[in-house]
């Protein structure tokens, strides 16, 4: 009998589990972010794979990050706060995206 109050204890005790944080990956390919929009939780990280042969940024709108990426490489942000980010490469400005960052 005393089985199934200690396990109902610890269910309590420890509670739901805070989600793992994720990596959502966008290809920069043929001049384009593909998916161009993508939705993520604070924590995650978005990671930008570029197949083409120059080098792409994912550069912000609002200037609050900047990652360049060369050629055949791989650049990372780890989402820091909530809300819609919309950002596109400075080397070729008609590439555009958007992150929409929730809790």
């Amino acid at each position: 009998m005393r089985a199934p109050v200690l396990a109902s204890l610890l269910v309590v005790a420890v509670g739901p589990l805070p989600a793992a944080a994720a990596t959502v990956t966008v290809t920069m390919e043929n001049m384009q972010f593909t998916p161009a929009a993508v939705a993520v939780h604070v924590g995650d990280t978005v990671e930008w794979t570029n197949k083409d042969f120059v080098a792409h940024s994912a550069t912000a709108n609002d200037k609050s990050f900047d990652v360049v990426v060369p050629a055949h490489k791989s650049g990372t942000l780890v989402v820091k706060a909530v809300g819609d980010f919309t950002y596109f490469c400075k080397f070729h400005p008609m590439m555009k995206g958007s992150i929409a960052a929730g809790d």
